[in-house]
């Protein structure tokens, strides 16, 4: 029977012990349309500006039944509504429009931090500029500023997840870790 890379590191981790244990960590991912919007519904709705607007078009709502003013309807309706929909199709636009989209990413994750590549192109990220990490139902966020991030969809990583969690959570600091199971 073959094991994974994460047994093979599981084992060879309690042999030689936590401090000695040098990790790297390679994945391909793709992303498309959905991984894409369900980041940017995350990033939108994690935000402030999220919050506030979403929390007006709900008070609306509730004007409207106390009122039955057709318009606070209409302008709760539009607040809550718009911002999904709006994403939705940006994450669409930005799809097509953009040429990284179109072939997988490689990453390589090692004590140092995140190397990306696509064909000739490389950039490397320190963990230390590595601003947080967070997650939803579908994958792992790694922000690299307030608005950029690295994107592991869950269903690209299978069993390399828990390695990549492991990862992330020991290089950068608990406070800005918020990943899920």
């Amino acid at each position: 029977m073959t094991k994974t890379l994460y047994e093979e590191e599981k084992l060879l981790y309690s042999k030689i012990g936590k401090r000695k244990r040098k990790m790297e960590l390679e994945l391909e991912v793709k992303i498309d349309a959905g991984i894409l919007y369900d980041y940017m519904l995350h990033h939108t709705y994690g935000s402030f500006q999220g919050v506030i607007g979403t929390a007006i078009g709900a008070l609306m709502i509730v004007g409207f039944a106390a009122t039955q003013y057709v318009v606070w309807l209409i302008g709760g309706l539009v607040l809550l509504a718009y911002l999904p929909w709006s994403l939705f199709l940006k994450s669409r636009q930005q799809m097509a429009n953009t040429p990284a989209f179109r072939e997988p990413l490689h990453y390589r994750i090692t004590e140092q931090g995140v190397e990306i590549s696509q064909g000739q192109i490389k950039e490397f990220q320190a963990w230390e500029q590595m601003y947080k990490a967070s997650s939803t139902g579908k994958s792992i966020i790694l922000y690299t500023s307030k608005v950029n991030a690295s994107i592991f969809p869950r269903k690209d990583l299978r069993e390399k997840e828990v390695a990549l969690i492991e990862m992330i959570s020991k290089h950068m600091d608990t406070k800005r870790v918020k990943i899920k199971a």
